[in-house]
């Protein structure tokens, strides 16, 4: 599975982006999706996932909106009141595992895509 992840952008906060992730194969609908986020300095963490159930951080709970569309092989993560602490690259991923935020169980990895929220 290769994946690819755009729609990252510079927005005011309380503003809204909307990420994709694009995923190449003929079984995306058997994976589990994920959405990470790298702040600069800090370690990688789990924001939303989704397969049949959805599910998310505290941090972005209320704010941001997982979504998939099997037939187009994407994932969505609509983010909403978008907060300066919200700045991070963000990656979508890819794991068998449904329910999980770790990021040692997600197997394939899109190259991430910037979103910079100003104060």
């Amino acid at each position: 599975v290769q994946l690819q992840a755009s729609g990252g952008g510079l927005v005011q906060a309380g503003g809204s982006l909307r990420l994709s992730c694009v995923a190449s194969g003929r079984t995306f609908s058997s994976y589990a999706m994920g959405w990470f986020r790298q702040a600069p300095g800090k370690e990688r963490e789990f924001v939303a996932g989704i397969r049949s159930i959805t599910y998310y951080a505290d941090s972005v709970k209320g704010r941001f909106t997982i979504s998939r569309d099997n037939a187009k092989n994407t994932v969505y993560l609509q983010m909403n009141s978008l907060k300066p602490e919200d700045t991070a690259v963000y990656y979508c991923a890819a794991t068998k595992y449904v329910g999980s935020w770790d990021e040692r169980l997600y197997d394939y990895w899109g190259q991430g895509t910037l979103v910079t929220v100003s104060s």
